[in-house]
């Protein structure tokens, strides 16, 4: 029980202390909406009571009477759904003190000592933050805790693979951005490290891209890993920050911002163009629909060159999170440019969703490839409903462009049915570049190689089936919550149709066919388990197959919360959330309009150690 502290103050003057469970922890009531916690121990981390349902209070956090940080976080009222720890190593040996202030109307500080928060919170030399959710993947990258949406600041070196993302530290709900950081060293097994970047006076840490400095030229060193990032607070402008441990840790460069603008611009992305000896960025000019190129001798001073995108490819969101790189056409002696503009909203399904362009770029503007009737076309990169904010990593050796995305949707990434986080990324994805049949240049998007490290024993296989009305069914593993990875081969035959389906024992499935005639693939999560969080989730989603041959080689990799397909090696992709009751511990195959045929069926179990 809490111990109230009698003051012999005058009632005017009166600031209630109270103990909350711990020694080194005191609380002191100033008002009904304004409190103290000061914290005196020697441990690690302050765990921070939250309740997600309730509103955001503001956290002031004082050193010696300064201001060192601020962030929100949805403290608990009337109940605790989990705790998030706040670090307090950066001021070790030093009193720090919580200077709380609460947007939630109280009829008296009585009323405020009710909080559920004041009771709960704790000191922790572990962050204790062991995973409770039924619906967290077993083998994309999540963050430990809260919420995430974009990756940023990727590159690769010295093998390592680094990650950083939009991570609110303090609650599953989008706030507080912060760059969180993970590394890999095969793409599938990640390693946590504390935040790389962290909000300053110029507002939080919106997305951005890191390079390595090869040569020296920001003036940071030779081999620096340099950051540029979105300052956004009262206004969106550009910053630096320098890595001299490969980008465990950042400094800020002190004269930042390097970019401002009189209008709203974010995501920078940026890299050495050794042709012209010079750096490019690629900066989202938001809400103009377009993106904006810049030059630099040194990082520092940028000169802003051209544009690209008004009025062209989709316009029914900002565009955000650009990217830009140069590639070779597959089976051609051609190279093209590609340039990534994603959109929210404005999917070919609702909400967020990865469109391309490829084309030329001279260094200072886009030109974007036309189709034979002289339009610039509308292409996705992923037709599911949750692949945004896709990007790559810089410095990836043997010419590889390898990208990831954020897996979730805006229309509802904030509703999804898990707490202690929220969101995970797409597996990574290899990009590469093909001519059509109709002679245009399209961007592949298939699983990246390291993923075959995935795979496990052979589950189920057959490898000759004749499918018609009649169903077929299969096993599907249910060790690891039943994730699995599914390849075969489809031949349409006679049928207008061939279906797979995923099922478990609830009775809820996940519908996927290949529509021999209208040559697409669609797949079906209206059925796929909870789904009403929000109305926008059901859905079918629909690629086109831009091969007109006749057989469809696919691979499916299936998670406790994710299915994503690709077809033909990643010729079209769809990325979709699931949330199954239990998982899917069947898979069916059968046609429709004829007989159809499946060959090289199989099932894998996954290596998850």
């Amino acid at each position: 029980m809490n111990n109230i502290l009698k003051n012999t103050m005058t009632a005017a003057a009166i600031a209630l202390s109270i103990s909350a469970g711990a020694s080194d922890i005191q609380i002191d009531y100033l008002g009904t909406n304004n409190t103290l916690v000061r914290v005196k121990g020697a441990n690690r981390y302050l765990m921070l009571p939250v309740q997600e349902s309730n509103e955001d209070a503001k956290v002031n956090v004082l050193v010696n009477g300064n201001i060192e940080r601020s962030f929100a976080v949805r403290l608990a009222k009337t109940k605790v759904d989990y705790t998030v720890p706040f670090d307090l190593s950066p001021f070790d040996g030093k009193d720090v003190v919580l200077d709380i202030v609460s947007s939630q109307g109280r009829a008296s500080v009585r009323e405020a000592k009710q909080d559920a928060c004041w009771s709960n919170f704790s000191l922790s030399d572990t962050i204790g933050c062991a995973n409770k959710e039924k619906y967290r993947p077993l083998y994309h990258h999540t963050p430990e805790w809260g919420w995430m949406n974009d990756p940023n600041g990727m590159f690769y070196k010295d093998g390592v693979w680094h990650l950083c993302y939009q991570w609110n530290p303090y609650g599953s709900k989008w706030q507080n951005m912060t760059w969180g950081s993970s590394t890999s060293t095969d793409l599938i097994h990640w390693e946590h490290h504390p935040a790389a970047i962290i909000p300053n006076g110029l507002g939080m840490v919106f997305s951005g891209s890191s390079a390595i400095d090869r040569s020296g030229s920001a003036g940071f060193g030779k081999d620096a890993v340099v950051a540029m990032y979105t300052s956004a607070g009262v206004s969106q402008m550009q910053s630096l920050a320098v890595s001299h441990d490969n980008g465990l840790t950042y400094d800020i460069y002190p004269a930042n911002p390097v970019i401002t603008m009189e209008t709203e611009a974010r995501d920078p992305n940026m890299f050495w163009d050794n042709d012209k000896k010079q750096w490019i960025l690629v900066l989202a000019h938001a809400l103009e629909h377009e993106m904006l190129f810049f030059t630099s001798p040194d990082m520092k001073q940028w000169t802003l060159r051209g544009s690209f995108g008004k009025g062209l490819g989709a316009q029914g969101g900002v565009w955000e999170c650009p990217d830009l790189f140069r590639l070779k056409v597959d089976g051609t002696d051609k190279e093209k440019w590609m340039l990534i503009c994603n959109i929210n909203p404005g999917g070919p399904f609702g909400g967020s969703a990865v469109q391309y362009f490829t084309g030329d770029f001279d260094g200072n503007t886009f030109k974007a490839d036309t189709d034979k009737n002289g339009n610039v076309a509308t292409k996705w990169l992923d037709y599911g409903k949750d692949n945004y904010a896709l990007v790559s990593w810089s410095d990836v050796p043997d010419g590889r462009r390898v990208a990831i995305g954020w897996m979730s949707n805006w229309q509802y990434a904030a509703e999804v049915p898990t707490m202690q986080f929220r969101s995970a990324n797409t597996l990574p994805r290899e990009i590469r570049l093909f001519e059509g049949l109709d002679g245009e240049t399209y961007a592949s998007c298939g699983v990246a190689q390291e993923m075959l490290g995935l795979r496990g024993k052979t589950f189920t296989e057959a490898k000759r089936l004749s499918v018609s009305g009649k169903k077929k069914s299969f096993a599907l593993p249910e060790s690891n919550s039943g994730t699995c990875e599914i390849t075969l081969d489809m031949n349409k035959g006679k049928s207008s149709k061939i279906l797979l389906t995923l099922s478990n024992k609830e009775g809820e499935c996940v519908s996927m066919w290949y529509d021999t005639a209208a040559n697409t693939f669609s797949v079906d999560r209206r059925k796929s388990g909870i789904t009403d969080f929000s109305q926008d989730f059901a859905s079918v989603t629909t690629a086109p197959v831009l091969d007109t041959e006749s057989t469809l080689s696919l691979r499916v990799f299936v998670d406790t919360s994710s299915i994503e397909v690709f077809g033909n090696g990643g010729r079209f992709a769809i990325t979709n959330l699931v949330f199954p009751k239990s998982p899917y511990t069947t898979l069916t195959v059968s046609s429709e309009g004829g007989k159809g045929n499946i060959s090289n069926l199989k099932v894998y179990s996954l290596n998850l150690k």
